[in-house]
């Protein structure tokens, strides 16, 4: 029973979600089987992907971000530092690194449990994702092909 409870809350959130979104005219593609919403956004330098999803079970909003670029393998204890320091520095979210992969994802979380949440969630939650990915993504780029220094990074994060 409180499976179903949950499941119809998550689809009550990700309906609340997509009229928030279609109320700010922000373009974006539903994916309503998965209660996900994907989106890109125009940064001052690398463009930008990004993926809602509404997880019934957790009764969490999770916003992530993969970065569009692999770490190479001779730079990844760098970018294992540096997704430390960065993450370390946020009011809220946090760079997720993959060593294996060279992969870094960013990630913002909110719960909607027991709560009532309004469209200003949802505009906090995509406005602060694309500010820190934005902020972050071309110094994460620049330490992967040398133009920087690690200790560069952690000077001006």
């Amino acid at each position: 029973m409180a499976e179903v409870n949950e499941l119809e809350r998550a689809k009550a959130v990700y309906a609340d979600l997509c009229s928030a979104l279609e109320k700010r005219e922000w373009n974006y593609q539903k994916h309503e089987d998965d209660l996900v919403v994907t989106f890109g956004v125009s940064g001052e330098d690398i463009p930008m992907e990004f993926i809602i999803a509404v997880d019934a079970k957790r009764q969490l909003l999770r916003v992530l971000s993969k970065l569009p670029f692999t770490v190479p393998e001779d730079k990844r204890m760098e970018l294992a530092i540096a997704t430390c320091v960065a993450s370390n520095g946020l009011a809220d979210g946090s760079f997720d690194y993959d060593i294996a992969s060279g992969t870094i994802m960013f990630r913002l979380t909110a719960s909607f449990r027991e709560s009532k949440i309004g469209e200003g969630l949802f505009e906090y939650l995509v406005v602060c994702s694309s500010i820190t990915v934005d902020t972050y993504n071309d110094k994460f780029l620049a330490l992967c092909k040398g133009l920087i220094s690690i200790n560069d990074f952690i000077a001006n994060k």
